[in-house]
């Protein structure tokens, strides 16, 4: 059964499977649900994904949400070329990586709570710029620290990992919002060869790109 990917393309949740798709050489459909206009938030297609989020993977296991849980399934499924590292010390370092991201800096900066932040606690776009570069600022000195300890060219080791899929969609919002990334050049130099490895994961190039 081929695989269809529900997404947006500025959506970082949906870069990350984006790029473990193209990693793992897999094809897919993408159907795109336009955030802006809460496209997501039909019923059509919150009979797929309940809480009305993107992404969501269909595929020979039904409808899968929660991106970390979808790109488990990618790498349980699809083992070749593995994105954990083979000993249960290096994936646990990898998935804490990722857990930066996806559990410390993207829910607390993703739309919902940004048009939150704006529209009903009414800070305006220079309040809401701080308290993004304060997030992504505090976990990518976390990142930097432990990309230093255990990467060589990617977040960990020499190859990209499940912590590269969630850092370089973090960065390119980072960058969309202007935050000071000139501390974490491990961190950057990392997301951009990811970057250039699989360019036809980036957002720009997404058929619903903007």
């Amino acid at each position: 059964m081929s695989l269809t990917l529900h997404g947006y393309w500025r959506s970082s949740a949906a870069y990350r499977v984006r790029l473990a798709l193209a990693l793992k050489g897999l094809s897919h459909t993408s159907v795109a649900h336009d955030l802006r206009t809460g496209a997501q938030r039909a019923a059509d297609y919150r009979a797929l994904q309940p809480q009305g989020l993107v992404p969501v993977l269909e595929g020979p296991d039904g409808p899968l949400i929660q991106s970390p849980a979808i790109l488990e399934w990618v790498e349980e499924r699809y083992p070749d070329p593995p994105l954990l590292p083979g000993d249960s010390a290096g994936r646990a370092v990898v998935r804490a990586m990722a857990a930066i991201v996806a559990c410390d800096i993207h829910p607390i900066n993703n739309l919902r709570v940004l048009t939150m932040l704006r529209q009903d606690m009414g800070a305006d776009e220079a309040a809401t710029t701080r308290w993004i570069g304060h997030w992504v600022t505090e976990g990518f000195a976390a990142l930097e620290t432990q990309i230093e300890r255990h990467g060589a060219g990617y977040a960990y080791g020499d190859m990209p990992t499940l912590a590269d899929c969630h850092i370089l969609p973090q960065v390119y919002n980072a960058q969309r919002f202007a935050v000071d990334l000139s501390p974490f050049p491990l961190l950057v130099a990392a997301a951009q060869r990811l970057r250039e490895r699989v360019p036809e994961a980036s957002p720009e190039v997404q058929g619903d790109a903007a």
